[in-house]
């Protein structure tokens, strides 16, 4: 018979035992241990622990009870951050989208078939261009269009709708606002950003056609978690592809375009997966 699955992330300073405190707490409640990664970063000598088992916690009190008890008996002994969640509760996702659709068309068809561990809450952007995407995959979409001086008063729209729908995590899915000090402290750690890899050294308009003149043998792209510092927060996923001088810049657009999709996707299914732990400006992604 079948129990119920869940996900316990822990992460605190390195020492001896950790590991057996983890799993000794585990078998001792007779929980069965589906899969376990484990990593320590020598340089700031700190341990992750990645942990899914099965147990009998089937309620929201026993899930209480479980966290309480792990805390008690061993968070504490640790000093430990750590989390627990059900393994088959799909992470509640906001999609912020700006004209260009490959990301978010990427994304939806991923999600419709089953491939990304996430709950769209509804998409929204500051153009109308993308309404009738979001509605044939049958989404809210929410037009907040941006009037002078009111860049504020809009983005204040999107938090509101972030936790009014119950939201744990944004993705800016190629949406082209720079957010503010008060939204990137007010999400930190849970919006996501895409940018193709050009940055810093083609930022701006037309990098493309920028990166051709330069004669480039390598795009790419970013995902990233968003912070006050544009374009530089802690990254969750990278890829490049080769290119040559066969190409226009319309045909290393489209390559661009393919791979941010692809490292968006990547992102959003570890950080959903919680395989994800921030540490510091970097992060440990514990994928196996």
């Amino acid at each position: 018979m079948n129990r119920p699955s869940f996900i316990l992330k822990s992460s605190c300073t390195d020492t001896v035992g950790i590991v057996a405190a983890v799993t000794g707490f585990l078998a001792g409640r007779g929980a069965l241990i589906t899969e376990m990664s484990h990593f320590v970063d020598d340089e700031a000598q700190k341990s992750f622990i990645r942990v899914k088992f099965e147990d009998d916690a089937a309620s929201t009190r026993d899930l209480d009870e479980l966290v309480a008890t792990y805390r008690e008996f061993v968070a504490k002994k640790f000093g430990m951050r750590f989390n627990c969640f059900p393994a088959e509760q799909k992470m509640r996702t906001l999609i912020a989208v700006s004209k260009q659709d490959h990301c978010l068309h990427a994304l939806l068809h991923r999600w419709h078939d089953g491939h990304l561990p996430i709950e769209i809450t509804g998409v929204v952007s500051n153009h109308d261009d993308q309404r009738k995407l979001a509605e044939w995959y049958e989404l809210p979409f929410h037009y907040f269009p941006i009037e002078a001086g009111r860049k504020p008063e809009q983005e204040a729209q999107i938090l509101a709708l972030f936790d009014d729908t119950n939201s744990a995590l944004l993705v800016l899915a190629r949406y082209m606002q720079i957010l503010t000090a008060h939204a990137c402290e007010s999400l930190a750690g849970r919006a996501i950003n895409i940018h193709h890899s050009f940055l810093p050294g083609f930022k701006g308009a037309r990098p493309y056609h920028r990166a051709y003149a330069r004669g480039v043998k390598l795009i790419g792209a970013t995902a990233h978690y968003v912070t006050v510092d544009l374009d530089e927060g802690p990254i969750i996923e990278q890829d490049v592809v080769r290119v040559d001088h066969t190409m226009d810049p319309a045909e290393l657009e489209q390559l661009g375009q393919d791979v941010e999709s692809t490292v968006l996707n990547r992102a959003i299914r570890w950080h959903a997966e919680h395989r994800v732990f921030e540490n510091g400006s970097r992060t440990i992604v514990l994928r196996h």
